[in-house]
């Protein structure tokens, strides 16, 4: 099944970790649903910019999955409105020219600049609210001295 034109549920629903442990990671009509939305507003218009494949790290998560990889309760990615981005070593744009990208010319809910260096995230968190009220926070993602995942806010 398709969600877009360059995106399909399978590439949103994959996951090693679900495999590996048996975890059923498939989402209902209305996840299914939530991401085309995601995928019409926020992964089809970088495909066209860039034109080039984007990778999706991580999509959608079911609740079981979002459990066993300690995601956030409230986590976005569970209601399928999340992608992950992460084109390192894949060709085409760097995960900041896609962080870039969104921050610049699209409307999303959240965007996270995910860890890595001042010149480039680890990865890309973008999610897209299917209500309609996007708030555009932008977020960096870091580890306190402690180890423990903190986020500032993107100056």
């Amino acid at each position: 099944m398709k969600l877009s034109r360059n995106l399909s549920l399978s590439e949103m629903t994959k996951s090693n970790t679900a495999t590996r442990l048996g975890i059923s990671n498939q989402p209902t009509d209305e996840h299914v649903s939530n991401m085309k939305e995601l995928a019409v507003n926020i992964f089809q218009p970088i495909r066209e910019h860039f034109g080039s494949p984007i990778y999706i790290s991580s999509g959608y998560r079911g609740n079981a999955l979002n459990k066993a990889i300690n995601g956030s309760k409230s986590s976005q990615h569970c209601k399928g409105e999340a992608i992950d981005i992460d084109m390192d070593y894949k060709g085409g744009p760097s995960n900041a020219d896609v962080f870039t990208y969104i921050k610049d010319n699209l409307k999303f809910d959240q965007l996270i600049w995910e860890f890595g260096t001042d010149n480039n995230p680890n990865w890309v968190h973008v999610s897209y609210d299917t209500e309609g009220a996007q708030r555009k926070q932008i977020l960096i993602a870091y580890k306190n001295d402690k180890g423990k995942t903190k986020y500032k806010f993107y100056e």
